[in-house]
């Protein structure tokens, strides 16, 4: 790169780029560059020296803007990037700068992950599992060991779902979509349902939470608990650039398939620091609801030395925006009311040790709690809404420049030359 003065009256400075240069802001190879020069939309001057060409930056730039192109990353492993889903910002979070919370409590899932993926929020939408694609996903499940866990089933149906479609490495944007409308009630209909008689569960035409329920607790379900579930879906469909989707938008740089990213942001969700954090507290609130007192619950916690599941969050000074939302409409559901009170009181007790406010975690745990549900139904909650998230940074990362998320590594083994070993 270089600065040359324009010739003529009124002159300005020119910032020159070398070929290779103008190619990487492009996000092209170097023959496209001249391939650009051919179709007059970029000028170029021939090098000093005769070799080569060079670029006005301005003009590379303004290409890269009309062509969807976007800077690439800078080196040394920059794992800031642009991202127009989610916002955090002063302890409240937004999708597409609409209060997350608020899309929460006036619409369901699948609307608002079609509002991430999108920008269109379509009253009355419903996701549709394809009848051949679910019946090999519940056929791969079924083929599990009986002790496989949910995330276990989940990675297996994504597997059989991209198996099933052949156009699975179409990554324009409508074809995405319509393999993540078809992949999402494929992964709740895949799995099995906890009581009997539930088979018919999750018919066309539910909306998600409703398939999803007789997944998780034998219970009839009732409507404001329904509501909770819904709303911890949509509470949980992004959260920025979490764990997980940092592995799927990896793997969305490296152009793998929609499924693929899914089948990424599991690997990871599924470690005890991201989605299994529910399980967790789910098992410790369980406690104390049977011990009729959080106080020794905690008490056993910090004489171990280990944290206090469902507290804290390193985005959120006060109490996470979810949770707080979630608690609200716990309210309204009877059954709940044990599990609340003993959730307050694990706040309330630990705030004596440190004040530390409920997250997302410790409420999934009052619902699962309250309803009968397993430990790990927190986990199958998350990692079904968040599927959506995943995609809608896919759709993000497919229109970056590909394999931009290639950090360096900081060698620190012995230094060459070594003897043959």
């Amino acid at each position: 790169m270089t600065d040359q003065p324009e010739p003529g009256p009124g002159s300005r400075t020119v910032t020159r780029l070398t070929t290779r240069e103008a190619a990487e802001l492009l996000g092209v190879k170097p023959e496209t560059v001249y391939a650009y020069v051919s179709r007059g939309q970029l000028s170029s001057v021939r090098a000093a020296g005769g070799r080569g060409s060079t670029f006005d930056a301005d003009e590379v730039r303004a290409l890269a803007r009309r062509s969807g192109r976007r800077d690439p990353a800078p080196a040394g492993g920059d794992l800031a990037f642009r991202t127009g889903i989610t916002l955090i910002e002063d302890d409240r979070y937004y999708f597409r700068g609409v209060d997350a919370t608020e899309l929460a409590r006036r619409h369901r899932y699948e609307e608002v992950a079609e509002w991430l993926w999108t920008g269109e929020l379509r009253p009355g939408t419903r996701f549709e599992a394809p009848a051949g694609t679910l019946a090999a996903a519940r056929r791969a499940v079924a083929a599990l060991p009986a002790h496989s866990g949910s995330t276990d089933r989940l990675r297996a149906a994504v597997t059989a779902a991209a198996a099933m479609d052949p156009l699975r490495f179409d990554l324009a944007p409508e074809a995405v979509l319509s393999s993540a409308r078809a992949l999402i009630p494929t992964l709740v209909g895949a799995l099995p349902p906890v009581g009997e008689g539930e088979t018919d569960a999750g018919a066309d035409g539910d909306a998600l939470a409703r398939q999803l329920w007789p997944r998780l607790t034998a219970r009839p379900p009732d409507a404001p608990a329904l509501a909770v579930l819904d709303a911890a879906l949509t509470l949980l469909i992004d959260h920025d650039l979490a764990a997980s989707t940092l592995a799927a938008r990896v793997a969305a740089s490296a152009r793998a398939h929609p499924y693929a990213v899914v089948s990424a942001g599991l690997g990871v969700l599924e470690g005890p620091l991201h989605g299994a954090a529910s399980g967790l507290a789910h098992r410790m609130l369980q406690e104390a609801v049977d011990r009729g007192s959080a106080v020794p619950v905690v008490a056993d916690h910090l004489r171990t030395g280990h944290p206090v599941p469902g507290l804290g969050h390193r985005l959120y000074r006060a109490e996470d925006p979810r949770a707080r939302t979630l608690f609200a409409l716990l309210e309204d559901v009877p059954q709940a009311a044990g599990a609340l009170a003993a959730a307050r009181e694990v706040v309330a007790t630990t705030a004596r040790h440190a004040p530390l406010p409920a997250n997302i975690d410790l409420a999934l745990a009052v619902l699962s709690v309250a309803c009968g549900m397993a430990a790990e139904a927190g986990e199958t909650v998350f990692a079904v809404s968040r599927t959506a998230g995943w995609i809608a940074h896919a759709l993000e990362e497919y229109g970056e420049r590909p394999l931009r998320i290639r950090p360096s590594g900081q060698y620190t083994g012995p230094r060459p030359p070594q003897p043959l070993p």
